[in-house]
């Protein structure tokens, strides 16, 4: 057994790091490859629910049990066959030259000076036409779909003997299937640095490619594909040889190129407006198929289908091989199997689809939620558990963006009369702010940044880090420093003006949110901490703020209340419903003795353990219930919580984590898991013990390696 800990000095560079990276039994290595094989999904018939992906972060591409995009309609209002890119964005015709300060309006919370949002208008006229026109655009684009030329006849059910498999180590999926009781075999993969998709195709007749392109639908949630406006855009056949074609998309004044390359004879021929098929001249077709921003330069060649898996194999076994790995095998508990199969697939799902050089939508790289933009409240859950998990190279693709919108985030925080820079919730690559009537006033995204720097930071400490993102974490700062109002009265801090992760509260109303106040002393201390590590003094005006802010306030059974305005929390359909967000002030965020009780905290867990509207939740309240039960040592609701029988906590056979009709799939939840799983693991700093958010009651004999202890 190895043990070994983190000794951080406080106030300067240096940080004494014996790097808490380990723990088998007996010195023995988990066996990542039978750990990976063993949770490799399958299917053995059509379900909309079950579709596989490939993909590398920035792209991916979702198939059928075709291995293929074959049957898209089929999946549709399942997990739908995407073909997505972080650069893939299109906005409609701004005939009227919307600007985004025609979406705004003026509050007054009380704080000595008017607020300016950007807000969602119902009465008719320019803001309200200005603000949906910004919540639509831009949004982001299905590339186009690759599927297999059967025949106009073939129909799902003419289809037998489906043996699918995702192979997690290599990357590829392996599909074999019969269509008139002719065997067809289809592999799968995508290259792990490109936009590129790849597959071999083996059949006893010429079984062809057809390529399709939609036109985008700019919904809300969907799979941004409508079919039935096919004059509105162009597919043009750019320039063509014996093994490969160029095609440009012309949507408005969009434009793409999607890239075809072949091995042997094979036609291609044009049979619509937007559509392909590729047709080879023997019984097995092997291609590669890349889509790109600009078009690729005549001397590029597009690596084929050996290269591509080539590299996915070798991107993959390296990715199992490097990270963290948790073994639940030789637990006793029959719940445990379970666990390791979301853990294993939440980290292969939220690596191609939640590790890109932007924040990640909720539904990842595979349809469009929000019309595809990312919320920054939720960046946490999404990468969070990367720093945790030994793999900070994936978060670190993301966090330089923060600087790229950095001067939108501080006209935001201008307008309203702060400080520093107020990050947006709902946005896109440019960072304008999406208007929207709760979105703009939350304001738990805003630690987001400073929170997940120090997960760098403590992953791998460096001079070099802190001169990276110290700007950004003193800049975030500011906002909070000045966001916050002093009570003379009471000598104390408050925060008011806003909404809470608990989005059923109100902005005029809201003061003093339990989850908020937490995050508001983590983030300023640690904000101070980077000040002392790059060798600056600590600011006097935040040290008053941490030690004057708010405590927690409780109600006569000494349970914490939903925000302090909100005494009938525990009576009211509206504070029992959507994030129960007290708990976060314990478990996402370290226990702070002068604002809080551990048992008053108990005892707010066990009433919404036994009464909170769990059908009226989302998939990271489970894991932030486990992490608060972890820290206050209830290490049965830990696990419970993890794997409570709930709609918005199913985890699909492809992994994916179940919402609603609407939401399908919701990554969130997955990266919520494995942050819950690590903390439980590895600990966090006070924690005692190997595990010490498991049951001792030995059925849950856990190993580990490569993770690290939260804050």
């Amino acid at each position: 057994m190895i043990i070994k800990s983190l000794l951080w000095v406080r106030g300067g560079l240096t940080a004494i790091a014996m790097m808490h990276v380990v723990f088998v039994s007996a010195g023995d290595a988990i066996n990542r490859k039978a750990l990976v094989d063993r949770n490799c999904p399958s299917v053995e018939t059509f379900d909309s629910l079950s579709s596989f992906s490939v993909g590398n972060g920035n792209f991916a591409f979702t198939v059928d049990a075709t291995g293929l995009q074959t049957f898209p309609e089929f999946y549709k209002n399942g997990v739908p066959l995407g073909t997505q890119s972080q650069w893939g964005w299109h906005s409609f015709a701004n005939p009227k030259a919307y600007k985004p300060e025609d979406a705004l309006k003026t509050f007054d919370f009380g704080k000595g000076h008017k607020e300016v949002y950007s807000c969602q208008f119902k009465e008719a006229g320019l803001a309200r036409d200005a603000s949906e026109w910004y919540r639509t655009n831009p949004h982001r684009l299905d590339l186009g779909k690759v599927g297999l030329n059967l025949g106009n006849n073939v129909k799902i059910s003419d289809i037998t003997d489906i043996d699918q498999r995702l192979d997690l180590w290599s990357g590829v999926i392996h599909s074999s299937f019969k269509v008139g009781g002719q065997p067809i075999e289809v592999q799968t993969a995508c290259h792990p640095t490109k936009d590129v998709i790849a597959a071999t195709i083996k059949s006893n007749s010429q079984i062809g490619i057809n390529l399709r392109f939609p036109f985008p639908t700019g919904g809300h949630s969907d799979d941004a594909c409508d079919w039935l406006s096919d004059e509105k855009h162009n597919t043009v056949l750019v320039q063509q040889d014996s093994c490969s074609a160029l095609l440009r998309r012309e949507i408005d004044t969009t434009f793409y190129y999607v890239n075809i390359r072949w091995k042997g004879h094979a036609t291609l021929q044009k049979i619509g407006r937007n559509s392909f098929n590729l047709t080879p001249e023997d019984n097995t077709l092997t291609f590669s198929c890349g889509f790109y921003e600009q078009a690729p330069s005549k001397n590029a060649m597009q690596p084929n289908f050996c290269e591509v898996e080539r590299q996915s194999a070798s991107y993959w076994q390296q990715f199992w091989a490097k990270g963290a790995a948790v073994d639940f095998s030789h637990c006793k508990d029959p719940r445990a199997k379970e666990l390791e199969r979301r853990v294993v697939l939440s980290q292969y799902l939220l690596a191609i689809q939640s590790s890109g050089q932007y924040p990640p939508q909720e539904t990842g790289l595979t349809y469009n939620s929000w019309f595809g933009k990312f919320h920054l409240e939720m960046i946490w859950w999404h990468q969070a558990w990367q720093a945790l998990w030994n793999r900070s190279e994936l978060l670190s693709r993301t966090l330089p963006w923060y600087y790229s919108v950095e001067s939108k985030a501080r006209d935001i925080a201008k307008r309203q009369g702060y400080d520093g820079i107020r990050w947006m919730k709902m946005t896109d690559p440019s960072g304008t702010e999406a208007p929207s009537n709760v979105g703009s006033f939350l304001i738990w995204q805003q630690p987001h940044i400073i929170y997940l720097a120090e997960l760098l930071y403590r992953a791998q400490p460096s001079d070099s880090l802190i001169l990276k993102y110290n700007d950004l974490v003193q800049e975030t700062a500011k906002f909070m420093y000045s966001f916050a109002s002093y009570d003379k009265k009471n000598k104390r801090y408050v925060l008011r003006g806003y909404i809470p992760a608990q989005e059923t509260l109100h902005a005029e109303t809201t003061i003093n949110s339990p989850f908020e106040l937490s995050y508001w002393h983590f983030a300023m201390e640690t904000a101070q901490l980077w000040r002392e590590r790059a060798g600056q003094k600590r600011n006097p005006d935040w040290d008053k703020l941490i030690q004057q802010l708010s405590p927690l306030t409780y109600n006569s059974d000494q349970m914490y209340l939903a925000s302090e305005d909100a005494t009938d929390t525990y009576t009211d359909i509206r504070f029992t419903s959507d994030h129960p967000a007290v708990l976060g002030a314990v478990g996402v965020l370290p226990f702070v003795g002068r604002m809080m009780r551990k048992d008053y905290m108990q005892n707010t867990l066990d009433w919404i353990w036994d009464n909170w509207n769990w059908d009226k939740t989302w998939g990271w309240d489970f894991p932030m219930v486990a992490m608060n039960a972890a820290r206050l040592g209830d290490k049965d609701k830990a696990i419970g919580a993890l794997l409570m029988d709930k709609r918005t906590n199913t985890y699909l056979n492809n992994g994916h984590n179940y919402q609603d009709k609407r939401l399908r799939i919701y990554l969130p939840g997955n990266g919520g898991l494995l942050t819950a799983v690590a903390m439980m693991c590895a600990g966090w700093d006070g924690s005692q013990g190997i595990n010490p958010g498991f049951p001792k009651d030995g059925d849950w004999d856990v190993r580990w390696e490569g993770l690290h202890p939260m804050p």
